[in-house]
């Protein structure tokens, strides 16, 4: 039967269940769409045979509120939701958010801090020794040893803060499985041990492979971020499904093992889970409070592929989806995008084409599916990698054919694109296409930062790839006749970035007249390179050190100088021009960023003749009668109001 998992006790009975073999607690609203992790998983699950009943946003004060399906034959599922819960309820500067997408009506306060490690523990309250297996985003990338922004503090693996058995780390459709059938054949949880991209407790390593990794305990990366560092990196090049070892954690009384990734998904696999019966929206229980807004940016979206080898320092892809792209075929997209057709609420517009990043089809070369990834290069970073493969004709094929079905009228990119990657493709014919018909006045792309040094931290290209791209966009715009723009996304503070450089993206936003209205605060969250530069203050790539703005207002004003034109960052702006000696900057040259507000903040030019006394008072030549215009339109000058004309009739 094609209809919602069960959510109630009474949906397990009209199903003719008497129990169910998995519940699955989870932090988000109930939304069965193959966006929404949880609905994947479920899925998957009941494909295999399983019975799944979802508890969603249990009242995590009450024990009761996990046990509306009683006790489930095989076990609990634990999910925080498609976001770090952490995330989802704080920003960067720890303010509590005022809105929940993934939360009836938009609710603060559905779900806890922390949410996975709170649900685990709320389960064994109840049922000391049922198996409890976690998943989802924030369990896989806190899988080990971990930095908490939020607790400013290196925090175990969350497999025993939470009480869990087992995590599912990464996507997870293969190993719950495995972990399902294994729990089903009388397999005692304690004795999974054998799955991929897991991670289990053990008391000794006695039947680990000859191969395993012992890194560095709990109490030594406690006592020394350099080991910390090392670890990570570590962690870092064995995220790999062919040549990643096992890796073992110590604590005081156990060790926390991490088996190898699974295997990506064939093309075959993909297609098979994007064809479940998903309902394809949230549960009809919230409409009454306003349905779920997540769904909206999703809902006429369709996922084209997984896994990313782009390689930015800040992002967690690596850990959880990995480097290896995996794609679905043309046949399953357009037929998903004709379910989309048929929705009453489609007006003709596809709204993305994508995944992480939309224009890769394909893995980055031959090499990959056989061996792996390289564990200590990237495939964009520095430069392209000369075994790179760059071919945008399989995409463009999957466009051309979604634009040309009945009932579609254009077709989007919204998702990541990467600029470096169409930049080192010899053929434009993708460019070309995207700009004709899949933008619509603008194109989002993430440069990050415009400063060499500050790109080399973030794993991106040299900035005078993204001016090339620009100049190529602007060219091609030109040519088929479309005022198109460039809308690029740039972070603050992140680690390597002082006020040096954050000076230096401004004077590139002044040059270009570029005014971004969104700009993002460098975010700490786990399991990234970026976050570990943080909390370490050094690279673990190189193990030297990189400055790191921690103090807040540092950040602020590395943040406002890339809206240096708002008037209300202005104190902030003219204060890190101050500290960092570039008054130069402040002034009323076309170079400037901010107008002086006194005559102390002007560094007086040098002139060949004496200054009329007006000049003296300001400390600046006024070569020109605009220039006095100009400055008088700020009422600094003090020069006298122009008389009144009069009126002639």
């Amino acid at each position: 039967m094609k209809d919602f998992l069960p959510i109630t006790r009474e949906d397990m009975h009209k199903r003719g269940w008497n129990e169910v073999d998995f519940t699955f607690v989870i932090g988000d609203a109930y939304v069965d769409h193959p966006s929404f992790g949880p609905a994947i998983i479920s899925r998957v699950l009941e494909d295999a045979g399983y019975k799944v009943g979802i508890i969603a946003q249990p009242d995590w004060k009450d024990e009761n509120s996990i046990d509306v399906f009683g006790e489930p034959r095989l076990g609990f599922l634990i999910s925080a939701g498609n976001m770090d819960s952490m995330v989802n309820h704080y920003s960067v500067s720890k303010k509590r958010r005022e809105k929940d997408m993934y939360t009836p009506g938009g609710v603060m306060g559905k779900r806890p801090d922390h949410a996975t490690v709170v649900y685990g523990n709320l389960i064994r309250r109840k049922y000391k020794k049922k198996p409890v297996i976690i998943g989802g985003i924030e369990a896989s990338l806190r899988r080990m040893a971990h930095y908490d922004y939020w607790d400013n503090t290196l925090k175990r693996s969350i497999l025993l803060d939470s009480q869990a058995d087992i995590i599912s780390f990464g996507m997870g459709e293969r190993s719950i499985v495995g972990i399902a059938d294994a729990l089903d054949s009388g397999i005692p949880v304690s004795d999974i041990t054998f799955i991929k991209a897991t991670a289990y407790k053990a008391k000794s390593l006695d039947t680990l492979p000859d191969n395993h990794i012992v890194l560095p305990s709990y109490k030594e990366l406690k006592a020394d971020k350099l080991n910390y560092a090392k670890s990570f990196y570590i962690q870092y090049t064995n995220t790999d499904p062919y040549s990643g070892r096992v890796l073992a954690e110590p604590y005081d009384d156990c060790y926390v093992v991490q088996n190898p990734m699974s295997e990506p998904l064939t093309q075959e696999e993909m297609d098979r889970v994007y064809a479940l019966p998903y309902m394809r929206t949230y549960h009809p229980c919230y409409e009454p409070y306003g349905g779920i807004d997540a769904i909206r940016e999703v809902k006429f979206s369709l996922i084209s592929n997984r896994g990313c080898f782009g390689g930015c320092s800040f992002c967690a892809l690596t850990f959880h989806q990995g480097r290896i792209i995996q794609t679905r075929s043309h046949e399953s997209i357009i037929k998903e995008a004709e379910l989309l057709i048929q929705d009453p609420d489609f007006k003709g517009y596809i709204h993305d084409v994508g995944g992480p990043t939309a224009n890769f089809r394909a893995p980055a070369c031959d090499k990959q599916l056989k061996h792996g990834v390289c564990p200590n290069k990237q495939c964009l970073f520095p430069k392209p990698c000369k075994n790179l493969k760059v071919d945008h004709s399989d995409y463009l094929e999957l466009l051309r054919s979604l634009r040309s079905l009945k009932g579609v009228k254009k077709v989007f990119i919204r998702s990541g694109i990467r600029f470096d990657y169409i930049m080192a493709d010899p053929d434009d014919t993708f460019l070309k296409e995207m700009c004709k018909y899949h933008i619509s006045g603008q194109l989002k792309v993430a440069p990050e930062h415009v400063a060499d040094p500050v790109l080399s931290k973030m794993g991106k290209p040299e900035n005078s790839v993204y001016r090339a791209f620009c100049k190529k966009y602007a060219s091609v715009n030109k040519a088929l006749g479309k005022p198109q723009f460039l809308v690029p996304y740039l972070m603050s503070s992140h680690p390597g970035s002082t006020l040096k450089e954050a000076i230096a993206l401004a004077e590139y936003l002044r040059d270009t007249g570029c005014s971004p209205e969104q700009v993002q605060d460098f975010y700490p969250t786990p399991s990234t390179l970026s976050t570990c530069m943080y909390y370490t203050g050094v690279d673990p790539r190189t193990m030297q050190p990189v400055y790191v703005a921690h103090d807040p207002h540092e950040k602020a004003m590395q943040r406002a100088l890339i809206q240096y034109k708002e008037p209300k960052n202005y104190d902030l702006v003219h204060e890190a021009l101050t500290k960092a000696h570039r008054t130069d900057l402040i002034g009323f040259e076309k170079k400037c960023l901010i107008r002086p507000r006194n005559k102390n903040d002007v560094r007086p030019r040098k002139t060949e003749r004496e200054l009329t006394p007006e000049e003296k008072k300001y400390g600046i030549s006024f070569d020109k009668y605009d220039s006095i215009q100009r400055a008088s339109s700020n009422g600094r000058t003090g020069s006298k109001p122009k008389a009144k004309k009069k009126n002639h009739k």
